[in-house]
């Protein structure tokens, strides 16, 4: 089945067939109200932004200089400004699967669920293009509704993720600051993905150490000799990180979300948050909600003053 709804400059296209689901939405100035982040958190995520975005991920402000693609699953995506045209596509797993298919696109724990919690790449103007028109093919498929659409569309979304995989590796992996060879690549990125299944009840490096058949110190000595942080230092931010969105994004008490997070004693935890953020579970939940209420009402009064203006031209 397909749903097209057009308004405005606003464009939502819907191809479902049972459990599979994919939508293609087109954003803007003039129409940013109509992007409500909450209908997309069950689902995976590509968006394309122009030059001259600003966004937050979780907790961290991006600006975008170039072109740039981001890959989202459970993060939190709030785009605070806008120029030009970005276009997002959304699918559940029943669609496609990452993991299932991974043999395929190689892009878990790197594109996706990666340690660096770096969820984009940067585009130059060559690849800018070729994205362009890929996701100009997925529209055109949704447009025509044609039998064989669904199988088009999902070999479209998978050249869109090898291509940024490539490019997220080149981007992070080798760089002046960090090399890591192909040959140790796996390791990094079978780290990333049992961490992001395991961390609410595995801990320790040794547990992850096991899950990968290596000696703890051997897995920490990997992780140095790529000039990486450590693996525990990676599994605490990976905690933190969770922490820090059930603090958000919900109404859930301290100890509950220690509970979550796999620690029987909520002092522990209130330790740990506190040694590592600066402040108690309680106090950055104060501050974050301070800082997004003054963030997102300077942000919607400029959004209403230009979209005020862009009507008085018209008229």
């Amino acid at each position: 089945m397909y749903l097209s709804l057009k308004k405005s400059i606003t464009e939502m296209l819907i191809f479902e067939d049972q459990y599979k689901r994919l939508g293609f939405e087109t954003f803007s100035e003039e129409n940013l109200q109509n992007f409500t982040e909450t209908r997309y958190t069950s689902e995976i995520r590509i968006f394309y932004v122009p030059a001259g975005y600003e966004l937050t991920v979780d907790f961290k402000q991006y600006s975008i200089e170039k072109p740039a693609l981001f890959f989202l699953t459970s993060q939190h995506l709030q785009v605070e400004k806008t120029l030009g045209v970005s276009q997002l596509i959304y699918y559940n797993r029943d669609f496609y699967c990452i993991q299932i298919h991974d043999q395929e696109v190689a892009c878990d724990g790197l594109l996706f669920h990666n340690v660096f919690e770096i969820p984009f790449v940067e585009l130059d103007d060559v690849e800018d293009s070729v994205i362009k028109n890929l996701f100009q093919n997925i529209r055109e498929e949704l447009e025509g509704k044609d039998s064989s659409a669904e199988e088009m569309i999902r070999t479209y979304v998978k050249q869109i993720i090898i291509r940024a995989t490539r490019k997220w590796k080149k981007q992070n992996l080798d760089n002046d600051e960090i090399k890591i060879p192909g040959n140790e690549l796996e390791i990094f990125r079978d780290f990333s993905r049992l961490l992001e299944i395991h961390f609410r009840e595995k801990h320790h490096v040794s547990e992850y150490a096991e899950l990968l058949h290596v000696a703890p110190k051997t897995l920490t000595h990997k992780f140095k000799n790529l000039k990486l942080k450590s693996p525990n230092q990676f599994i605490i931010n990976r905690i933190l990180l969770e922490a820090k969105r059930l603090l958000f994004y919900t109404d859930k008490p301290v100890k509950e979300i220690a509970y979550d997070l796999g620690y029987e004693d909520p002092a522990y935890f209130n330790r740990l948050f506190t040694a590592k953020t600066g402040n108690t579970p309680a106090q950055f939940k104060k501050i974050i909600f301070r800082e997004k209420s003054t963030r997102f009402s300077s942000f919607y009064l400029t959004l209403r003053n230009n979209i005020c203006y862009t009507f008085a031209l018209s008229k």
